[in-house]
């Protein structure tokens, strides 16, 4: 099959600038709504992870397990990449872990726990 007569010049930079502009929209929203926005390390996240969790995870590390830190990808590869999923350990944690029930911290408390540990340790 014989392939189509060029296209003049203005048309192919046009064309490449606008599918290049919709590739830069696109993957821009598509990654927003995959992240949402960024956690924040609020104060009071911080002065509850500095009681409940720096005794075993003093700058996030883990004194217990030194390959299972706080840090952003370790705990991507840990499957660990929202505060539902830090919340979810600390209610569920594995061997060596304190578990963390509801009446110990409230979700509230755990979700800016999980939020600190996510905006501080990327």
């Amino acid at each position: 099959m014989p392939l189509p007569p060029p296209l003049p010049g203005r048309h192919i930079a046009a064309c490449l600038a606008a599918c290049l502009g919709m590739a830069a929209l696109l993957g821009g929203c598509t990654e927003s709504q995959k992240t949402g926005s960024p956690p924040v390390a609020s104060e009071r996240g911080a002065q509850l992870f500095k009681v409940r969790c720096a005794p075993c995870h003093p700058d996030g590390g883990n004194v217990i397990n030194p390959r299972k830190t706080l840090h952003g990808g370790v705990l991507a590869d840990n499957g660990i990449a929202s505060p539902s999923g830090i919340m979810n350990r600390m209610r569920n944690p594995g061997p060596g872990m304190t578990r963390f029930d509801q009446g110990t911290i409230p979700d509230s408390d755990a979700r800016l726990i999980a939020e600190y540990i996510l905006a501080t340790y990327r």
